[in-house]
């Protein structure tokens, strides 16, 4: 590295990790993330720790887990008072800049200066999916003005960022670019997955994860618009990597892509998201650069909180404090083999739950009377979930009720508590699951040490 590197965050929306061809989609619809993460570092288990816009959002804009950031749910702003990874950047002598989606806010359009979590330049809309549509990109600019940009909308706001990007190259500061996109989201007045013209028909019919064989849900009617918006994106991938090609940038640049949660098209509940399974919790993450060059597929079970620090730590700024999550960097660089391999989710609104990611198994308790819209946790759970991810990764077997795996539930529980407690919340009663609901017992205070 010849100097300090810029740093991109491609960042974008409710992305299933299964769209990535490194994960088994046969489309062939995402190369430019499957070289990059190839030559680079390619995250294999990337876990949200919030399958929600705003509160993924806060995590990944802090570091910090939705519940410490008070953002725990939808329509919640972030809080001016926390410190965002802008604001660590710009310590670092870097120029922040925000383009798109940013959901933390408490407009649907324009976002107020002091809501901006510090980014010095600004081209977003706090609502993206009600202020524009697929071929109506409009955003505001720093002085809250109405920009409205041609062509579609991630074409229009990859312009932007190549724009933003050729300029901030002429000047002797480095720069820190978070790019988000709204796409593959729903555009949520049509209830439909919108793509460019003419994608729709060529993913139509082609293929269907198991999960969605399985269960059924929306996915016949919306997978094709789909993977149409999610090959858009990766085209936008390779036109900002071909931008900084053509500015002699790549080799001082870090690119790190990832999203905010993925999609299970209503199979899981009512909607898209908003649950403890891998449809909508893993993400596809890859980090390009400076740092990451030649560090392969990794196998430690990500948060988005770790990857805040990630990304702190590679920029040589290193890794603040009051941060939740860990810097894989230490891994990277040969200094350490210490990584605890989980990661804690927590659900709001459509149920108040937790879960915790292992490379092997997924655990969860949900609050079976809690509501979701109005708590951000509680004081006691009833086992939900156990799933066995290495012999069923799409989860269609749920073990919570076999006797044959009570110690495997045992282990788990104990380590999601302490992962909540970490968390900074108060450990709450567990309710386990037997064959015989009425005689449920409660964990034992010994049980959970």
């Amino acid at each position: 590295m010849s100097k300090t590197p810029n740093v991109i965050v491609f960042f974008t929306d409710q992305q299933r990790w299964d769209t990535s061809g490194l994960h088994g989609c046969p489309l062939d619809i995402t190369p430019n993330f499957d070289r990059m993460a190839q030559a680079g570092t390619h995250i294999d288990s990337s876990i949200t720790c919030q399958p929600v816009c705003g509160p993924a959002r806060s995590c990944l804009q802090t570091g910090l887990y939705a519940t410490q950031t008070g953002s725990w749910r939808n329509g919640i702003p972030l809080d001016p008072n926390l410190k965002t990874i802008a604001q660590h950047f710009k310590e670092g002598g870097y120029e922040t800049s925000y383009i798109g989606k940013w959901h933390l806010g408490t407009t649907d359009g324009a976002v107020p200066k002091h809501e901006r979590g510090g980014y010095d330049r600004w081209l977003a809309a706090n609502l993206l999916e009600f202020v524009s549509d697929s071929y109506d990109c409009v955003l505001f600019d720093e002085d809250d003005q109405r920009v409205k940009l041609p062509g579609y909308r991630v074409d229009a706001m990859t312009d932007a960022a190549i724009r933003y990007i050729d300029d901030a190259n002429k000047r002797e500061q480095p720069f820190f670019l978070f790019l988000s996109y709204l796409e593959p989201h729903h555009q949520n007045h049509l209830d439909d997955y919108p793509p460019p013209v003419g994608y729709r028909d060529k993913y139509t019919g082609r293929w269907t994860p198991p999960d969605l064989q399985a269960l059924g849900g929306s996915s016949g009617q919306h997978l094709g618009g789909y993977y149409g918006m999610v090959k858009r994106c990766d085209e936008a991938l390779g036109r900002i990597q071909d931008a900084l090609r053509s500015l002699d940038m790549s080799d001082d640049t870090i690119i790190m892509y990832t999203s905010d949660h993925g999609c299970h098209f209503k199979t899981r509940n009512a909607e898209y998201k908003r649950s403890c399974h891998e449809a909508s919790v893993r993400v596809p993450t890859a980090f390009a650069g400076p740092g990451f060059q030649g560090g392969g597929r990794r196998s430690e079970v990500m948060s988005l909180v770790d990857l805040v620090p990630t990304l702190v730590d590679a920029a040589g700024l290193g890794v603040p404090k009051e941060m939740s999550g860990r810097s894989l960097m230490p891994i990277l660089r040969g200094e350490s083999k210490d990584w605890a391999n989980e990661a804690l989710i927590q659900i709001s609104e459509s149920q108040v739950g937790r879960a915790l990611r292992t490379r092997r198994w997924k655990y969860g308790i949900v609050d079976e009377q809690g509501d979701g819209q109005t708590q951000s946790s509680s004081d006691a759970y009833d086992e939900a979930f156990l799933y066995d991810l290495e012999s069923d990764p799409y989860e269609l077997q749920n073990l919570i009720d076999c006797e044959s795996h009570d110690e495997v539930a045992g282990i788990l529980r104990v380590k999601l508590l302490a992962a909540m407690e970490r968390a900074g919340e108060k450990r709450p009663e567990v309710r386990l699951a037997t064959r015989d609901r009425k005689t449920q017992r409660k964990v034992s205070a010994a049980e959970v040490v």
